[in-house]
C-alpha cells in the first residue's frame, strides 16, 4: 500500500487541524461560543491566525459566525445530516468495494473495531463515537488518496455534531458497533463487494437513527 508522508502544516492549519479533531472527538457542543481569547492560548497561536482558522472552519460547515455576536459551533439541520449520508455511501461503498485486501488494510480496521468494543464494554459511549469515526475513515483511507481522506475527516467532525446533539448517546452507537466488525470480517474474507453492500445499509440504517434521535 502506497504511504503518503504528512505535510508540514502553518500555524494557521495546525489550528484548524485541532479544532476539527476537538470537533470529531465530541470535545466542542454545537452552539459552543469559542472567543478569541480564549482558544490563542490553548491553540499557541495569534489572534489573527486563530481568525484564519476560524475563517476556514467557517467554509467547512463546522463553525458559524453570528453578527455582532462571534462565532460558534454549527448546529446541523436534518438536511444537511442527510446530505453527509449521502456523500457517505457514494465515498465509503466505492472506497470498500474497490479495495484490494492486504493486511495492512486490514489491520487498520480492525484496530478500530477493537477500539469500539473496548470502549463499549467500559460504557464510553463518546469515545465508541470517535473509535467509529476512525473506523469510516479508515474505510476511505482504503483509496490512498489524500484529497478523500482531508474530505472524510471534514464529513466525520461534521457528522459528531450530530451525535453529540442527540440525547442518548448509548442507543446511538451500541447497535453499530458489532456491524463495524461484521463489515471487517466480510472484507477480510476478500468479499469487498459483499462488505460493500453491507455497509450501504449500514449507513442507510445510520442516517435514520441519527435523524431520529435529533426529532426526539
Amino acid at each position: 500500500m502506497t504511504t503518503v508522508s504528512e505535510p508540514v502544516l502553518g500555524s494557521a492549519a495546525r489550528a484548524v487541524a485541532d479544532l476539527r479533531e476537538r470537533v470529531t472527538a465530541g470535545q466542542l457542543a454545537p452552539g459552543t461560543r469559542l472567543s478569541e481569547t480564549s482558544w490563542t492560548g490553548p491553540l499557541g497561536v495569534s489572534r489573527n491566525t486563530l481568525r484564519e482558522a476560524f475563517s476556514t472552519l467557517i467554509e467547512e460547515g463546522l463553525l458559524v459566525r453570528v453578527p455582532h455576536r462571534g462565532v460558534f459551533v454549527a448546529t446541523l439541520s436534518p438536511a444537511q445530516i442527510a446530505d453527509i449520508y449521502r456523500v457517505r455511501v457514494l465515498l465509503e461503498c466505492t472506497a470498500l468495494r474497490q479495495a484490494p485486501t492486504d493486511p495492512p488494510r486490514v489491520a487498520g480496521l480492525r484496530t478500530a473495531v477493537d477500539d469500539a468494543e473496548r470502549h463499549a464494554a467500559a460504557g464510553d459511549w463518546s469515545a465508541v463515537g470517535t473509535a467509529n469515526m476512525r473506523f469510516h475513515e479508515q474505510i476511505i483511507a482504503l483509496a490512498d488518496s489524500p484529497r478523500l481522506n482531508a474530505w472524510m475527516k471534514q464529513l466525520t467532525a461534521e457528522l459528531r455534531l450530530a451525535f453529540v446533539a442527540a440525547s442518548d448517546t448509548a442507543a446511538l452507537h451500541r447497535p453499530f458497533v458489532p456491524l463495524n466488525a461484521e463489515i471487517v470480517a466480510l472484507y477480510e474474507a476478500g468479499d469487498a463487494a459483499g462488505a460493500a453492500d453491507r455497509l450501504r445499509d449500514y449507513l442507510l440504517d445510520s442516517e435514520r437513527v441519527v435523524l431520529g434521535a435529533l426529532v426526539r
